[in-house]
């Protein structure tokens, strides 16, 4: 059942995407950019931008709806009588105001073993902040603190939003230079449409795209492991440089810790800790080693 529901709504979302960026094509008045007088780059340039950053804008205004539904997140009533779940309430919102947030970011656990915890929304004012069960059973409130912190830190530097911006600019980049390549080594000759290959068109879109997203990827990657030691340095000073030691000290102990229902890639970027990789498969993590993150801190 939660399997179904998975993939109804990947389906869906994908369908709201292309239904979207198709009106907006049309809106722009955008035509085919591979005509018979060669590529029209302004055309072109156009359809790159609304597709890259189209999908990415549109998955974030549903990264809420999509963290309830994908990773089980039930939203907390600020008035529970659990206590344990009321102390966790009220540590987001005291952080919450010690980092002055506009409003409140909604609160919310998930069922998993994992020890994680996950900030998304698409604005400061439309926040969530949610923490797996299993973080909640094994952290003392110290490092709850840090953590929590951290998270915060996230909501307050605009992360969210960053990501999704550079992750739409590094998708336009890499449509708009793939076919510029492609239509380049597709056969053309005088920019004559009739010279171009179509099979050799698109097998080199797909070459080009594939090696650009790599290389988009570790920019990418790079840029969000930089957030992560800016995440922490802006949660030791909400919650005190001890408890967010303490806090990625419990993490790296708890870290071999997986749950596969709870691993969602859309979501992995925004946990405040990782899997361990090898040194190759670094340069794509978006966490640096808990090991360093630490050493950062008490540095």
């Amino acid at each position: 059942m939660r399997f179904a529901k998975r993939i109804f709504l990947f389906l869906a979302i994908n369908a709201l995407v292309v239904i979207t960026i198709s009106i907006v094509l049309n809106l722009f008045n955008v035509r085919p950019f591979l005509n018979s007088h060669g590529l029209n780059y302004t055309s072109l340039m156009i359809f790159c931008l609304v597709w890259g950053m189209g999908g990415a804008l549109i998955s974030l205004s549903l990264s809420r709806m999509m963290a309830k539904w994908l990773m089980g997140v039930r939203v907390i009533d600020p008035h529970t009588d659990d206590p344990v779940l009321a102390r966790l309430v009220t540590t987001v919102y005291n952080l919450a105001q010690q980092a002055r947030l506009p409003d409140m970011p909604q609160v919310g656990i998930y069922e998993s073993p994992e020890v994680n915890a996950f900030a998304t929304g698409p604005t400061k004012r439309r926040s969530l902040v949610a923490v797996s069960r299993g973080l909640l059973q094994r952290m003392s409130q110290k490092e709850l603190e840090g953590v929590l912190a951290h998270e915060i830190t996230h909501i307050s530097n605009g992360d969210m939003v960053t990501m999704t911006l550079l992750q739409g600019v590094v998708n336009a980049f890499v449509m708009f230079l793939a076919r510029v390549l492609a239509f380049a080594l597709s056969g053309t000759r005088g920019g004559n449409r009739e010279q171009v290959s179509r099979g050799s068109y698109m097998l080199w879109v797909i070459l080009f795209e594939i090696l650009f997203m790599i290389l988009g990827s570790l920019v990418v990657a790079a840029y969000s492991r930089w957030r992560e030691f800016r995440a922490d340095a802006g949660g030791a000073e909400l919650a005190g440089k001890g408890n967010m030691i303490a806090a990625l000290q419990s993490l790296k102990a708890l870290q071999e810790r997986r749950d596969p229902r709870a691993e969602q890639p859309s979501f992995d970027a925004m946990k405040i800790s990782g899997h361990r990789k090898s040194p190759l498969m670094m340069l794509f993590a978006t966490h640096p080693p808990l090991e360093e993150r630490i050493a950062r801190l008490e540095g």
